[in-house]
């Protein structure tokens, strides 16, 4: 049970809380583990912290993904999900979606993210990495959000999704769009959405002309065999693989090699596992940076359907549910020394992929790309180094992602 609180609740969704959420993510574990509070958009929700808790309500299938599930008051209208999506029609996705729709759109993408079909995919994306670091090398300085972390995962799911070479910068554009929400003029993300989509649509139509052995083909040619793929769920399915599939792996990217140059001990580690031609401490590292500062702050919504008890507090039906995948894997209850990066850590069932019918798709995917990014920087650039003051990088506001807005690095001669 609760320890009882010593004074208020830490502040939370400060500029101060986005840089550092886990003093704040601890003080909530021990005396708030499921806490009712107003998030900055005005709609209020439930957070879980604690991992028992977490990976409860992660499986719990009173917990729906169906926005329509909110009892949202007039003011908290669509400020749930991803700017824009509502709109432009592509709220049939699966981070929207229960079963038995749930299943039937998983199953049909699931093929693509197998670990024998992301096993052929590798030499793409160590071919993508190698290009990306050739495009700064000389320089001896890049920001390795921008140049690297950012269009890898970018041009990798645009490869599988069968988006043409030469259309790629336009996606390019528009995910970079989505990304800045705050940063870009009022409205554009949803703009952006909406352009994805028009391309989506019209690249389904020229795809059933000439289907190719990519997932939008994969898609057409499996609601052609009676799978019904409405147009809409081809178009949505398409922008969440995207979307799920790049922002995440942009952090999981750029927070991975941020805390490797902030712990100078695990990374000469790996840098030595790695001259030595051994996989086993980068497969365990890439797991415990994804433990240790994940890309996914809170998981996607979720609404009661019910009444229910998390962690012996009462949640009425409609209440949305946030479950904070940060605080749970750092839970001292589940982890040792929760606050250490320990790249060797075996017994690590994290949450960062989330847990239960919703567990990430793409997981098998995101693991070869932070993989390969990080090696080949480590490789490539042994002297790799931070070229700013940690207390002066930005981290993107927002809820459900925690990413740097820039990373300045250096690397060469001095």
């Amino acid at each position: 049970s609760p320890a009882p609180a010593p004074g208020p609740v830490p502040g939370l969704f400060s500029w101060e809380f986005a840089t550092d959420p886990y003093p704040a993510y601890a003080w909530l574990r021990e005396h708030a583990p499921v806490h009712r509070t107003e998030l900055p958009s005005g709609v209020e929700a439930w957070l879980v912290t604690r991992y028992a808790d977490a990976r409860q309500a992660l499986a719990d299938q009173r917990l729906s993904k169906n926005p329509a599930h909110h009892d949202e008051p007039a003011h908290a209208k669509g400020k749930t999900g991803i700017p824009g999506e509502r709109k432009a029609e592509l709220m049939t996705h699966l981070l929207n979606i229960d079963p038995p729709d749930h299943t039937r759109l998983r199953r049909l993408v699931s093929k693509a993210f197998t670990p024998r079909t992301v096993a052929e995919f590798a030499p793409r994306v160590q071919e993508l990495t190698d290009q990306l670091i050739d495009g700064f090398l000389e320089r001896g300085e890049a920001d390795l959000i921008h140049e690297f972390a950012f269009p890898l995962p970018i041009y990798a799911i645009c490869d599988l999704l069968g988006v043409p070479r030469e259309d790629q910068d336009d996606f390019r554009d528009w995910a970079g769009m989505m990304i800045r929400h705050g940063g870009g003029p009022r409205g554009g993300v949803a703009r952006s959405v909406k352009k994805m989509r028009g391309y989506l649509v019209e690249l389904i139509h020229r795809k059933r002309e000439n289907l190719g052995d990519d997932l939008i083909s994969g898609l057409i040619r499996a609601s052609d065999h009676g799978e019904h793929l409405t147009e809409n769920e081809a178009a949505a399915m398409a922008f969440i693989l995207l979307f799920a599939g790049f922002e995440t792996t942009v952090n999981l990217i750029g927070n991975g090699v941020y805390s490797l140059l902030r712990n100078p001990g695990e990374r000469e580690r790996l840098q030595a596992s790695l001259a030595a031609g051994e996989t086993g401490l980068l497969e365990t590292g890439v797991e415990e940076l994804l433990r240790h500062d994940g890309p996914v702050e809170v998981a996607t919504w979720r609404f009661a359907t019910e009444d229910l008890v998390i962690g012996g507090e009462r949640i009425a039906a409609g209440d949305p549910v946030l479950v904070v995948l940060a605080a749970a894997d750092r839970d001292p209850d589940r982890f040792d020394e929760p606050d250490v990066l320990d790249l060797s850590r075996r017994d690590n069932q994290h949450l960062g992929y989330g847990h239960g019918i919703h567990y990430c798709l793409g997981a098998p995917l995101a693991r070869l790309e932070g993989q390969t990014a990080i090696a080949t920087l480590l490789r490539r650039l042994p002297d790799l180094r931070l070229a700013a003051d940690p207390a002066d990088l930005r981290w993107r506001g927002g809820l459900i992602m925690r990413g740097l807005r820039t990373l300045p690095v250096e690397f060469g001669s001095r």
